[in-house]
Formats: structure tokens, sequence, C-alpha cells
């Protein structure tokens, strides 16, 4: 993150510029951009001191202003209102529900053997398409036992991802996870 300070009015003493540059460091754990620009300016008018800051990056674009009567209860009170509003914008980014995926359709197709002793190859005889409910693995292999099917086609709870689950020979559960 790029800080950068303007002082206007007065000429800053060494210890004011280290005390700013390290309590506006502290903004950058709350922007993730290394190319953000935070833009510190302070100035002195008359007996107020005021402090006027602007925060840019690729998403967040948001200031602060604060005065008072001294130059660093100004700087701290400005850092908390700016600290305030990246803490909420947070909240707000944590608390936004997802982006809804779209849903996956699953097409099975039944395909029929009786005429593959003949030498032909199976052929459709019919084709089902649903929309797989999410669930747990856990979930899924109790109603596999519960449908009696041999396989269960269901959306992931933890992955998001279409994954099937079916019985094998020893009576064991397979499951096929593509990984998407």
């Amino acid at each position: 993150m790029n800080i950068s300070f303007t002082f206007k009015n007065f000429e800053p003493s060494d210890h004011l510029k280290g005390y700013a540059e390290k309590r506006f460091e502290k903004v950058a754990k709350y922007v993730s951009d290394a190319e953000a620009d935070l833009q510190v300016n302070l100035l002195v008018d008359k007996f107020r001191h005021k402090a006027d800051v602007i925060l840019n990056s690729d998403r967040i674009h948001i200031s602060a202003y604060e005065d008072s009567e001294d130059m660093y209860s100004t700087i701290d009170m400005v850092l908390d209102k700016l600290e305030a509003q990246l803490r909420k914008m947070r909240e707000k980014m944590k608390n936004r529900p997802r982006q809804a995926r779209p849903n996956k359709m699953v097409q099975m197709n039944y395909l029929s053997y009786e005429d593959l002793a003949a030498g032909s190859s199976p052929t459709i005889v019919g084709t089902d398409a649903y929309e797989p409910k999410p669930m747990s693995v856990d979930e899924a292999a109790m109603q596999l036992d519960a449908l009696d099917n041999e396989f269960l086609v269901f959306r992931n709870a933890e992955t998001e991802g279409v994954n099937v689950i079916y019985k094998r020979k020893n009576g064991d559960y397979g499951l096929i996870d593509p990984g998407n």
C-alpha cells in the first residue's frame, strides 16, 4: 500500500512524521490490494488541526475527516474513523450472500443391453434430468440406502461439486468426485 503525506500551513516535526507513518501503516491490514493508495492531508488552520484521509483501491474508495486542537489526537481520531469504515465494509462483505451458482442439471440415460448378445451396441431407452440436491457424503450414503438404488448423483455440500456415490459389490460405498 502506498501512503503519501501532505503537510499544509505548518512544518511537521520528525516525531510527528514518524508517528503518522506508524499509525497509518495499520490500515494495510484491512486492504489486500498492494496497489492501494492512502493520501493523508494534514493541515493547520488557525488553531484547528485537521486531517483528511482518502483511501483508493480497486474495490474501496473511502475518506475520513477530523479536526481538533492537537495534531496527534486528530491523527488518532481520523484513523479510528477510517478503521471503523473499513471494519464495517469487511463485515458487509462477509455477510453478503454468496452469488448463487447456476444450478447444474444432471441428465441420466437408461441403456438397454438386451440386444448386446446379438452383436449390437447398447441403446438408450429413456432419459431423465434432475437437479442434484446439496448434501454431505454421509447424507448421500443414507439416501442411497433409503432409495435402494445402485448409485446417487448429488451436489456435495462442502465442495458444491456434483458427486456420485455408488454401492460396491462388497457392500461398501464408492464416491466419484470430478473435482470441479
